[in-house]
């Protein structure tokens, strides 16, 4: 007899009945498997449905984040107001200050408008603001180049007056005995400010010797002098490294960005290496713009939309897909360029961009976005005739940018850009 199959005609009645109760088991088992399999992909369902609903609550967030900063370059006090109104902000001033110490995306110019108001909150603000740094066991150059690098100084002296005399009450806080008194502080920081200028300012043709410095600050000190030896550090700090004060770009993409079409995150499918990467997209001037923060301040890629068409498609790994390509060029490269792991710009590798959005719906809004741009946007042609004018930017070129893009990622692209 087979011990594995064995035959009913040759089992007793007690083997037989035996065999049958294995046999009601293992289906029961088989069935409880199933069941538990079942229960289990649920419960990865519904994982993925919170996930999805907290990736969309994310990347909203995110959105109305990235906009206020942008108001907030543009002008600092509606850009605080439409983030605490959002909720993205408290109201609370040491919040807000320390909002602005972060300074993460926003314009260092605009941070100092905004410190400079005599608004009573703008006030508690710079206090809260100057009490962010801590310049515990630095000496005042080092303790001014931390502070100026901060924000950029405004231009009225009533405001610079009033950020100097927070500063110097700080300072003494945090460096007890140094100075006699926060006017002590006050005073040589001001010195030594007019020194860096004195210093390092090409327009001026006298530089002040160690001497002179000296004698600027007698009896500063309670009606004391400072000790010589602290200011020939403080002196020679100065002249051999001047202070670096934020320069704000003009060509700042900023500006080139603050009314897109459409903006937010979305999935981007690699183009030599088929990896899917998450990218804040920015739609606007006929271009679609991909950054790996919002907070960049250059894209990572940009893509023209100049001759190309967008589609849905199906795709095995991602849902609510779309699709740019070139119709009258299948097969070849889109024209489009992106930064490298080293910084370098280089030509895109795309020959269609495969993008998935986080819903049907969103998905859509893009397409349409997309295709209005396109629709509105310029058509190249062989002929010379059209009336789009066009800059080309070829070999040595003196000017950073062109309609807000750095030289270099025009350069890839072949240099096109709508003149203005």
């Amino acid at each position: 007899m087979d011990l594995c199959h064995p035959d009913p005609t040759e089992l007793s009645s007690g083997e037989a009945e035996e065999l049958q109760r294995i046999k009601w088991h293992r289906k029961q088992l088989l069935e409880d498997i199933q069941k538990l399999k079942d229960e289990i992909a649920d419960v990865f369902a519904q994982i993925d449905c919170f996930e999805t609903a907290e990736e969309s609550r994310m990347a909203q967030k995110e959105k109305e984040l990235c906009i206020g900063r942008k108001k907030f370059n543009m002008d600092p006090v509606k850009g605080i107001q439409y983030l605490t109104e959002h909720k993205l902000l408290s109201p609370d001033v040491q919040d807000i200050a320390q909002f602005l110490y972060k300074g993460e995306g926003l314009n260092k110019t605009a941070i100092g408008t905004y410190l400079g108001e005599r608004d009573p909150v703008n006030l508690q603000v710079l206090q809260a603001f100057v009490d962010c740094h801590e310049f515990a066991n630095l000496n005042l150059v080092q303790a001014l180049r931390q502070f100026l690098w901060s924000f950029r100084l405004p231009g009225e002296a009533q405001k610079i007056d009033r950020m100097m005399e927070t500063f110097a009450t700080r300072y003494c806080l945090c460096n007890p005995g140094v100075f006699q008194s926060t006017d002590t502080c006050y005073v040589l920081s001001f010195s030594i400010i007019m020194l860096n200028t004195s210093l390092h300012n090409p327009n001026v043709r006298d530089r002040p010797p160690f001497e002179r410095f000296v004698s600027m600050n007698r009896g500063i000190n309670g009606g004391s002098d400072l000790p010589e030896e602290q200011l020939r550090n403080l002196f020679d700090s100065i002249k051999s490294e001047p202070f670096s004060i934020p320069e704000d770009d003009g060509n700042d993409l900023t500006h080139t960005f603050f009314k897109p079409d459409r903006e937010g995150w979305l999935l981007k499918l690699g183009g030599r290496v088929k990896t899917w990467k998450r990218r804040w997209f920015i739609l606007t001037d006929n271009c679609l713009y991909y950054f790996e923060f919002t907070t960049d301040k250059e894209p990572r890629g940009i893509i023209p939309l100049e001759n190309l068409s967008v589609q849905k498609v199906e795709d095995p790994k991602k849902p609510f897909c779309l699709e740019l390509y070139n119709p009258s060029c299948r097969g070849q490269k889109i024209k489009a360029c992106k930064t490298d792991g080293d910084g370098k710009v280089v030509e895109g590798k795309h020959e269609s961009y495969r993008i998935s959005a986080s819903s049907a719906e969103e998905r859509d809004q893009w397409i349409e976005a997309i295709q209005i741009r396109i629709q509105s946007g310029p058509r190249k042609t062989s002929g010379g005739g059209g009336r789009r004018r066009a800059l080309r930017v070829e070999g040595p070129v003196r000017v950073k940018s062109v309609c807000g893009l750095p030289r270099q990622h025009l350069r890839v692209l072949g240099g096109w850009c709508r003149a203005a």
